[in-house]
């Protein structure tokens, strides 16, 4: 498939990575809802298109995301519309209803998602591919080297767009000055989910909340001890998918656009280069989950290619 190529009126990375999760609208979308209680008495939400496939895909969305987003219904649409199921889930705290237990979601809750596979195994689906975008993307590569050849035959393949491969490097970027404008709407974000559990749930300490200016100080707080890390660097080194990914034994495809304006120069492994399953694609343009096009349709490279993918006999 040809590389991608941006529309001439995104002329910078910027533009590529806020045109799409800002202005773009994908409509006719009508997700069925199911809600599934976990084993530690918490629950998930789950969002479905079925139609009686034994093929499914599993989208995962990314940072403070949800399933309502552009580039999750846009995935969701290409795929039903050539006839598999697809089940967009969306993490916990990020349905629309605050979860019940004390933890939220992190780049590195893998059981959440071993649990949406195993729940699709008991529904009869025979075919499984996993579709993940940034933080989903580290989640997926990660489920997929954590389980490597113990991962269940039903599991095909997997596709993850814009990954931060290396969390730590990662973050680091996004405190840069010039991306100052995704550092501050993730805070804002995350921030009131904290003040927000922090209402019903006790053990959560919002007096450091007013001084946080960075992720990195966030997960130092938050994200890690809530989550059973020693601090925001345990949490990123036993998160990053690039520690996973050299065990992966299923056909799984990479993108990161070289322009990506969070991903860090580690998010681009030369090393993995001749891996047997690992195909990495660094398209010149895209943003950070972009890669836009302007058709009658309304689909976008990213579909065009994980469908590619999917469908190939890789």
């Amino acid at each position: 498939m040809k590389s991608y190529t941006p529309p001439l009126l995104f002329f910078n990375k910027h533009i590529e990575t806020i045109y799409p999760s800002l202005i773009r609208k994908v409509r006719g979308i009508n997700f069925e809802r199911q809600r599934m209680d976990t084993p530690d008495e918490d629950f998930l939400d789950l969002d479905w298109l079925r139609q009686n496939s034994k093929k499914l895909i599993i989208l995962s969305h990314g940072l403070e995301g949800n399933s309502q987003r552009s580039y999750i219904k846009g995935m969701a649409r290409i795929f039903y519309n050539h006839g598999y199921d697809v089940l967009a889930w969306n993490y916990r705290g990020c349905s629309g209803e605050m979860n019940r237990s004390l933890r939220f979601y992190h780049s590195g809750a893998t059981d959440d998602l071993d649990l949406m596979v195993r729940h699709s195994i008991s529904l009869g689906y025979t075919e499984i591919n996993l579709i993940g975008f940034s933080l989903g993307g580290n989640l997926t590569l990660k489920y997929m080297g954590e389980k490597s050849s113990q991962l269940p035959p039903h599991v095909k393949k997997s596709v993850a767009f814009s990954v931060p491969l290396n969390l730590h490097s990662s973050c680091l970027e996004i405190t840069k000055t010039s991306n100052w404008a995704y550092n501050k709407r993730f805070l804002k974000s995350l921030k009131k989910k904290v003040l927000d559990k922090a209402k019903t749930i006790n053990g959560i300490n919002t007096d450091r909340l007013h001084s946080i200016n960075t992720l990195i100080e966030f997960d130092n707080h938050y994200t890690a001890p809530i989550h059973g890390y020693k601090d925001a660097i345990d949490y990123y080194s036993q998160c990053s998918s690039i520690r996973f990914i050299e065990s992966i034994e299923r056909p799984t495809l990479i993108v990161n656009a070289l322009n990506d304006p969070i991903l860090s120069k580690d998010c681009y492994p030369d090393y993995l280069a001749d891996h047997p399953y690992l195909k990495f694609e660094y398209p010149n343009r895209g943003g950070h989950v972009g890669f836009a096009l302007f058709n009658q349709n309304g689909i976008y490279w990213s579909e065009l290619r994980a469908l590619q993918f999917i469908q190939s006999n890789q």
